[in-house]
């Protein structure tokens, strides 16, 4: 202090802001934001796929074939029955739209981004499953590697599929979410084969062409 009296607030200030700091486990701050990151993942998937669903129950395609489900099953004229002189019209049309709701996420599956939310696919899950992942895509390249480098099989539908998707920088959900004759498409276009793909040129091209 003597030697370096100019020092000796920036001292004194270092000393107390240790000594006060709050003492907390950098694990615990993680873990809390990753679980805090996982529970708002899961309810905003939730959202989204509830809106998925309500959108398709004004698609006339499904909301016909929901409805008819309903009414095989008694459904709606269960619904009708129990809101007789008890409920009001609004009431009975809310409960028969859940019921062609519930119907539509029953018997549709929903792919892409507003598929049903997964537990397995929340952030919290996927860093706890990132060793046994990362096992399983070794596993998979190196049967790749043998199967069509070394012994030079032919690519079987899902090995084709895949090549595909990877030409077209399409993620696993986004191509999910295609129809399954847009697929079949570029199974007999050969667009596994690069000389083809490149001739069809652009993605947006292909799937147009596709429809």
């Amino acid at each position: 202090m003597l030697d370096h009296p100019e020092e000796y607030y920036s001292h004194y200030y270092h000393y107390y802001s240790r000594r006060l700091a709050p003492k907390v486990d950098v694990r615990v701050v993680i873990l809390v934001s990753v679980c805090a990151i996982s529970v708002f993942q899961f309810f905003s998937w939730w959202n989204s796929y509830n809106k998925a669903i309500s959108y398709l129950a004004t698609v006339p395609k499904y909301r016909i074939q929901a409805t008819e489900i309903a009414k095989q099953q008694g459904l709606l004229k269960k619904a009708k029955e129990k809101g007789k002189n008890k409920k009001s019209k609004e009431e009975i049309r809310d409960e028969e739209e859940n019921i062609i709701k519930n119907i539509i996420k029953s018997k549709i599956d929903i792919k892409g981004g507003y598929q049903k939310p997964q537990i397995c696919d929340l952030l919290l899950f996927q860093i706890i499953l990132a060793p046994f992942h990362l096992c399983s895509y070794i596993v998979w390249y190196c049967r790749w590697i043998y199967n069509f480098n070394i012994k030079g099989k032919e690519y079987g539908e899902e090995e084709r599929l895949y090549i595909i998707r990877k030409s077209m920088k399409m993620s696993k959900s986004q191509f999910d979410s295609l129809e399954d004759h847009q697929k079949e498409t570029f199974l007999k276009r050969e667009l596994w084969i690069k000389e083809n793909y490149e001739v069809s040129s652009h993605p947006a091209v292909i799937l147009v062409s596709s429809i």
